[in-house]
This record gives C-alpha cells, structure tokens and sequence, in this order.
C-alpha cells in the first residue's frame, strides 16, 4: 500500500471522539508517542493502522485524503508560489509543521487566499461555477475510485458479450434501457454531436464523430444511466453552492465513467507501464481520442496501483485554458491564469499534428517534462471556424525517465526556465517579459535599458 500521511485528519478523529491520544493509542494497539508522530505527519498510516480505525470509528477511510486542509500541502505551495509570499522562503518542512500544527489555520489561509486572490484585495473568480467544479474535481485529485470500480466492472462484461465496444454499448443501451443508438447525417444534426430523443426512444449522434468520439458519447449516455447512483452520491458529497457548478461537475463525473469504461483501470495501467505511457499507441489499443488518453493519464491514482502524476492542459493560440486537471502532480503550471511564452507548449500550434517535448524548470526549482500536441474540436465541417487547441501533459522530471517520449533527453541536463506568467514571475532579465511581477517594486535608470522592458527590486 501506498504510504498515506493523514496527521490532521486522524487528530480531528480522535478529538471528535473526545479522545485523549493515550486513550486512542490504547484503542489502536500503538503507543502514545507512534500517535503523536502520525498526528503530526511524522509518521504514514500503515494499512493495518487504516482497517483499525475504520472497525473503531465511523468514517469514510476516503476522507483521509480527501479532506486535507487547503487541498493539501501541494495545493498551498501553489498558492504561496505567488509573488508576495517568495520573501518569506517557507520550505516544505515547514509547510508540512504548519500542516500538522494548525490545520484550521492552513484552510483559513486557503480560503482567504482564495476569496481574495493575489494582490491583496481584487476579487478572483472564487464563486465562478467553472472554478467551484474545478476545485471539488482537484479535491479528489481528479482519481474517483467508485467510478473507476463500476465501469471496469460493466467493461468486464461488455467484453463478454461483443469484441467491439461500441457495439456493446449500442446492444446494452437496445436490449437494457430500449434506446437504440442512431446516426445521423449532419443535416439533421447541424449544431450537435449527441442528442437523446426520449420520445422516438434514440440516442442520436452525430455523423462527424470520428469512431472515438462516437464510443465516447455512446459511453456517456450508458454512463448517465448505469452509474447514476455513484455519480449523484459524489454530486451530493460536494455540496456545491452554484446549480450551474454542479451540474458542470456531474458532466464532467459522467465523462469520467465514459472514460474509464473506454479504458478500464487496470487494463490501462498495464498498457501505460508496459509502453512507457506512449500515448499515440494507447490511442491504437483502446480505440480512444489523444485528448481522451491525455485526461485518464492524469486519473491514475488507486490505492496500492497507481500510475504517473500527470497533469493536463488544454489552451488556445490565446493562451486561454480551457481543460486543466493537476491530479496528484501538483503542478503549479496547471493552477497558474498566466503561461509562460518560452514553455514549448504554445510552439505545438506551430507543428499540427507533432508532439512537441520540453523540460522547464520553474523559479521555485521545479523541473517538469512535458509534451504536447494540437487536436482538432468534432463536428467541424469545411468552411467552419477553425478551431484548434493543444494538449498538454507533464510530470516531474524525475519520474520521466520511464516515459517513452523521454527517451533519449538528459533529464538532468539544461532546461528551459520558464515562469508562472509574467505577473508571478521573479526572473529577472527576461527578453519576453511583457509585464512586472505582483508586488514587486519597479526600479528606473534612465541612463540604462536591459533586457528587459521592467526592471523591479529582486530578492
């Protein structure tokens, strides 16, 4: 079993309990001073420890690592990654004190931060339904095992009663729910790729899917019906304050199902671990779209099998994101509004159809590896606006060396330093700055011009 450092959550335990840490130590078998170290993140929780405590209390063993306080350490160092905390130099030893020593603190800091957003008084889009989805998916580190369980569970017996999954799907929604799967010319179908027809009984798609995307929405539909109850339970769970942010989160909870279903857990990790996560031939074995791979690489993280921390992207030739998943990879690149211009990511507009590599090292010493490709929106005919995106993916550069993409580059080598954007960005000197960093004071030599347009005070 993975280890899972849970201090903060097993003191809120004990201390609704109204247990002292000896009493609670007796009860679990340990002595006081093990409790004292897991309490304060010193120590994992073993699985033995976990089953203990399950029998013992009445919890949710899910919200171990659900609950932590500001999304967890990960999610707080993005948040003190903005420039008005770099001052301060707060490591992850202290962070993780912080952590364990005052968790109601860390979350209060969370949600102030939030609510405010940098700059110390403009409001953000904190209460922006797409924020609020985002956030409760980044809660569960975009990994939701009762999901992932029921669709390997009906892909198991999919496989059993057709070789095609489409075709299973379609005979499953005919035979189980009478809806019979229907494809139709775009004429009929001018502004969607999927409609359900309730009263002619059809689930109707569109003719310019391509066969990925027709199994995709075929595995949405199924999805909605047959993991109703899974989905509705996390829904409930998130207790979303906005109708529109819940619904934008149970969209994306079905797309997940349709997902999983098109590429079941443990099969897909086989697959990963076996073809060093090369995306192009997972898309071959499992008859999925690049962006379709791209988002379940980032979902692997089941206890005791978990795959690479991913994260995903998604932009336009603007910049604008439109998709972004951290998963367990807590990459600032991802929590970041701005980008950086010297990360290869943008260069992939240039190369439609190729996958771009990079290795970045932020300003806080991170390095990631990433790579990147354009993909194309469905149901776009000739003489439509051209809409195009590029697709992301990263991990740190430390784990790359398994992935096929990374073959034959030094990840220890030379990379490029990139930033957060340029108003999160300390680096001084910089040729492609367009604006000064947050918070920091702009110095003027009027007998002098840098690099740069901006000269500001460095650390």
């Amino acid at each position: 079993m993975a280890k899972l450092i849970a201090g903060h959550q097993v003191r809120r335990l004990r201390r609704q309990a109204g247990l002292s840490q000896a009493a609670m130590a007796e009860q679990l078998g340990i002595s006081a001073s093990y409790l004292n170290l897991i309490e304060r993140n010193q120590r994992p929780l073993t699985a033995q420890l976990l089953v203990r405590l399950t029998e013992l209390f009445d919890f949710d063993p899910r919200s171990l690592s659900a609950g932590s306080p500001g999304g967890g350490p990960e999610a707080i160092r993005r948040r003190l990654n903005d420039p008005m905390f770099q001052d301060l130099e707060i490591d992850r030893a202290e962070l993780e004190e912080w952590l364990a020593g005052a968790p109601g603190g860390a979350e209060a800091f969370a949600r102030a931060y939030d609510r405010l957003g940098s700059g110390g008084g403009a409001a953000t889009d904190a209460a922006d339904p797409m924020t609020l989805a985002r956030r409760e998916i980044e809660r569960w580190r975009n990994h939701f095992p009762d999901l992932d369980a029921a669709a390997e569970g009906l892909a198991d017996e999919l496989r059993l009663s057709a070789g095609d999954l489409y075709a299973a799907i379609a005979e499953r929604l005919r035979v189980k729910h009478s809806l019979t799967l229907r494809i139709l010319p775009v004429e009929v179908l001018p502004d969607a790729l999927r409609r359900l027809d309730l009263h002619a009984r059809q689930l109707q798609l569109s003719e310019m899917l391509d066969p990925a995307s027709r199994t995709f929405q075929a595995a949405f539909q199924l999805g909605s019906i047959e993991a109703r109850a899974e989905i509705e339970a996390l829904v409930k769970g998130a207790a979303l304050p906005e109708r529109a942010a819940e619904r934008l989160f149970r969209r994306h909870l079905t797309g997940y199902f349709a997902a999983a279903l098109m590429m079941p857990y443990a099969r897909f990790l086989r697959a990963c671990e076996a073809t060093g996560y090369d995306v192009e031939l997972l898309q071959r074995r499992f008859g999925a779209g690049f962006e379709q791979v791209a988002h379940r690489l980032t979902t692997l993280q089941r206890v005791g099998a978990r795959g690479l921390p991913f994260f995903m992207i998604r932009i336009d030739r603007a910049g604008q994101s439109s998709k972004r998943y951290a998963g367990a990879s807590g990459a600032p690149l991802v929590e970041a509004d701005g980008r950086c211009p010297l990360w290869r990511l943008h260069a992939a507009f240039d190369r439609p159809g190729r996958i771009e590599r990079d290795l970045v090292e932020l300003t806080d010493g991170s390095r990631w590896f990433s790579f990147a490709r354009t993909v194309h929106p469905q149901g776009r005919r000739a003489g439509d606006v051209g809409a195009e995106f590029v697709v992301g993916l990263g991990v740190a550069a430390e784990l790359a060396g398994s992935l096929a993409l990374a073959r034959g580059m030094d990840l220890t080598g030379t990379a490029t330093p990139i930033g957060l954007g340029c108003r999160q960005c300390t680096r001084p000197q910089c040729p492609q700055r367009s604006a000064p960093p947050a918070g920091r004071a702009l110095l003027f030599n009027e007998r002098e011009r840098g690099l740069s347009a901006f000269s500001f005070v460095e650390d």
